[in-house]
């Protein structure tokens, strides 16, 4: 075991790096975009990877506060009145996760289709892109973990975009053009497996060259370097003492009214659901194809959430975005995810002036490489070869969430998958197949008056004088409908010169066969 782990830490060190530069633009841009302190959103990326990591059975997903759930807190805390009362809430809806993972009602997540996953896992890959290219063009004016098509600054994804190409920064452009050409670089094997070059990941040379590039510009070209809104900002102590000043704690006083139950209960579902679609997507991605205990996750979860409302920190689950990095990152066990929860707490107090020189450009740089990842076009091309039952569901839901929000874009998405997987039992209950003048009906599972239809359809294409089996074998249950059509075919055969011949479960078909 222990030599297992030193084998893996070199690769979990690293990716939790990646993760962590992911993180820390995403846990202050959704802070803010759910109208909370930003410091909120740092406790909760803390919690989540140390507390959620070590506790969680997931190998690769990491958790932190979530995109999907910033119109949810931003409700909750105006209905609630204020965050401390929020935060109340969120403690309770930790316990309320926790019994529901104890009573092992995680088994939901084994039932999400295939397709809505990877659909899922495409949007939120071309929402990246998307979201980034303000960010590149050093327009910031909405935050950064903002994924929501309506955007908190009145735009949308698409009219944002036209926004940063009349308004960009010049200053940004060589920044994410460098980092960009850095990443690319070190996906290439050569410069990945060097013993030099290879230690550091390619994210962190990324942002290095970011920052001094924008140093460079003062001396060079004062008017394009960025500041303020185009800058990582993250609050900074002047002591360690001051740390308590950056910690809100919860309110209880409401507790007795139903307000505080609704909104407590409505985080634990929400956030619930999102944590397992979250890590059976984060499976997928494993290239060991290991699979997550979902029950287990929500104890995990109910207990991060209940720490992170205790100590002033938003909602945590399960989360794609760093999730695909840490994977992406080359990430061998859950320990990257632990790495980059300390990684958030002990940087964000040791050096906050110096992260609060990345400049955002080149952290969307990052943030790009992670959504081709997602939603390469070879994913598009595969799904399609899959035949139009998955290519339908997984399309929908990928537009879905490009145009309304993670949680809605998913119900649409689920609602498409779950028509395909009815119709394609219902086709499957009743099949025909020929050779050579004989056929073959097969009734399987349920056979419902549903299949009526269907099965009148096939009996149609049976010509006189044929050989037919009628084999019920694996049929489960025959509705009357359906007995009445077989009973009426069966005995018309004879005035065609159809032989019929019944197999299976001959007590399901009227005594009049």
């Amino acid at each position: 075991m222990t030599t297992l782990l030193g084998k893996n830490l070199k690769y979990d060190l690293k990716s939790s790096l990646v993760v962590f530069l992911v993180a820390l633009p995403l846990c202050l841009g959704i802070a803010i975009a759910s109208g909370a302190p930003p410091m909120s959103g740092l406790i909760a990326g803390i919690v989540g990877g140390i507390v959620v990591g070590s506790l969680s059975g997931s190998h690769v997903s990491v958790s932190g506060p979530a995109a999907g759930l910033t119109v949810i807190v931003l409700d909750s805390i105006n209905s609630m009145g204020s965050f401390p009362l929020f935060l109340g809430t969120l403690v309770i809806a930790g316990l309320i996760q926790l019994a529901l993972g104890i009573a092992k009602a995680g088994i939901i997540g084994y039932y999400f289709p295939h397709a809505v996953i990877k659909g899922m896992l495409t949007a939120i890959g071309l929402i990246l892109i998307l979201k980034q290219i303000p960010h590149a063009l050093g327009y910031d004016v909405d935050a950064m973990g903002d994924q929501a098509f309506l955007q908190a600054d009145d735009h949308n994804t698409f009219s944002e975009i036209w926004y940063a190409i009349q308004y960009f920064s010049m200053g940004a452009i060589p920044i994410v053009l460098v980092a960009m050409g850095i990443l690319i670089l070190f996906e290439q094997p050569k410069v990945k497996n060097h013993k030099i070059f290879g230690v550091v990941p390619g994210a962190l040379w990324a942002v290095i060259s970011g920052i001094v590039i924008n140093y460079l510009y003062t001396i060079w070209k004062p008017e394009w370097q960025l500041k303020g809104d185009h800058l990582v900002s993250i609050p900074v102590l002047d002591s360690i003492s001051q740390i308590g000043e950056l910690l809100t704690f919860p309110d209880f006083s409401m507790i007795t009214e139903g307000t505080f139950w609704i909104v407590a209960a409505t985080i634990a579902i929400i956030g619930s659901l999102e944590t397992l679609l979250s890590i059976d997507a984060a499976d997928k991605l494993d290239p060991l194809k290991r699979t997550s205990p979902p029950s287990k996750e929500l104890v995990a979860q109910g207990v991060g959430n209940s720490i992170s409302g205790l100590l002033g920190g938003l909602p945590v689950t399960a989360v794609i975005v760093r999730s695909s990095a840490n994977v992406a990152s080359g990430a061998k066990t859950k320990m990257s995810a632990i790495f980059h929860g300390i990684l958030l707490m002990l940087l964000v107090l040791a050096i906050p002036n110096i992260l609060n020189l990345i400049p955002l450009s080149c952290l969307a740089a990052v943030l790009f490489l992670v959504g081709y990842k997602l939603a390469k076009p070879s994913i598009f091309i595969n799904i399609y070869k899959n035949g139009w039952d998955q290519f339908i569901p997984f399309i929908v839901t990928v537009l879905a969430i490009l145009f309304t929000d993670l949680l809605v874009g998913i119900g649409i998405g689920m609602a498409f998958g779950l028509f395909f997987v009815v119709k394609t039992n219902f086709v499957r209950s009743v099949t025909l197949t020929e050779l050579n003048g004989n056929y073959l009906l097969q009734l399987q599972k349920d056979v419902s008056f549903l299949n009526k239809a269907l099965l009148m359809k096939n009996l149609e294409k049976i010509p006189a004088h044929s050989q037919v089996i009628i084999n019920a074998q694996k049929a489960q249950f025959i509705d009357h409908d359906i007995q009445e059509v077989l009973n009426d075919f069966i005995a018309s055969g004879p005035d065609k010169d159809i032989t019929i011949t019944v197999t299976g479960y001959h007590h399901k078909l009227q005594e009049k066969i």
